[in-house]
């Protein structure tokens, strides 16, 4: 009798078989997940290992975004289009309900971001749906906060982080354990990089957003970064636009998201790009991770993902 054979599975195909592992364990024990969908490419990748994980089935939980207000406008026509595409059920907690309604306050001057402002329209989407297990497209290499997260992420009643109470997670065992009002994140891709995020985008054809290419756009320079001239910023005194060829490694909240000079046009010139690049995407083009050593950190522990 021989033994069966032995089929070796790619880096990639290691990766989305581990996602899709994630996906079908919380279906499977949780009772309201639901998956955060921006329109940015490591959700739009998230969205797909999900779609792929219970096809031909439809996805078995809703998806959500928290929307600043602030977005860029090529992403939230590519997430409203990939919604009616798949016949998703989408959820929308938006920033600007909670400054109408007087729970935050909006920041003001020339640097003023509705970024922060996401943790409570998080939470209270949270809240008010009743979802216990959220699902998230953050992943360790973006920053030192992010890789100290576990695949499960526990929550307590008021949405908070302690990096000290994380659970092991020896053999991909997750516990998912929870009272009432807690809940936990998930982070599928977590054990992905930068460069197999756009190497799977590249392989599997999934289409993105098109300022994820290079385009030529206005853009201002400030505080080391390229910041793209659109409704939401205010020009500082001698801010002078200028028109270049650019694309975006991260996309977020228009006020404080950064692009880069690029002539990338495809998804596989960005593999290349990005396999000769030493910063990461966030490091590189996100204002807010720039507050602190510790900005991403503090704000985790408050609520933020």
């Amino acid at each position: 009798m021989t033994a069966p054979p032995v089929y070796e599975l790619s880096h990639l195909g290691a990766l989305e078989a581990e996602a899709v592992h994630i996906f079908r364990e919380v279906a499977a024990t949780f009772e309201r997940p639901v998956l955060l969908f921006s329109g940015g490419k490591d959700s739009v990748v998230m969205l797909h290992v999900a779609a792929k994980a219970f096809w031909p089935a439809p996805l078995p939980f809703a998806v959500m975004h928290v929307d600043t207000g602030h977005n860029f406008d090529e992403v939230i026509e590519f997430r409203d289009r990939t919604v009616e595409r798949l016949d998703l059920r989408m959820v929308v907690s938006s920033v600007q309900d909670d400054i109408d309604a007087g729970r935050v306050s909006e920041e003001t001057g020339p640097r003023a971001s509705r970024n922060r402002l996401q943790t409570t329209a998080l939470l209270r989407g949270i809240r008010d749906n009743g979802f216990d297990a959220i699902f998230g497209g953050a992943r360790r290499d973006e920053e030192k906060a992010r890789a100290k997260e576990r695949v499960f992420s526990f929550r307590d009643e008021f949405g908070q982080w302690d990096p000290r109470a994380q659970r092991p997670e020896l053999w991909s065992l997750y516990n998912g354990r929870h009272r009432k009002g807690e809940h936990i994140r998930v982070f599928p891709l977590s054990n992905w990089t930068e460069l197999d995020i756009w190497q799977y985008i590249s392989g599997e054809k999934i289409e993105l957003p098109p300022l994820y290419y290079a385009h030529r756009r206005e853009v201002v320079p400030r505080d080391g970064m390229l910041l793209a001239h659109t409704r939401f910023l205010t020009l500082l005194p001698g801010d002078e636009p200028y028109e270049a060829l650019v694309r975006f490694r991260t996309v977020g909240d228009a006020t404080c998201t950064g692009c880069v000079e690029s002539s990338a046009t495809t998804a596989e010139a960005v593999v290349t790009e990005v396999a000769a690049s030493r910063l990461t995407e966030r490091g590189a083009t996100r204002a807010d991770d720039r507050i602190s050593e510790a900005g991403m950190e503090d704000r985790k522990k408050e609520g933020y993902f």
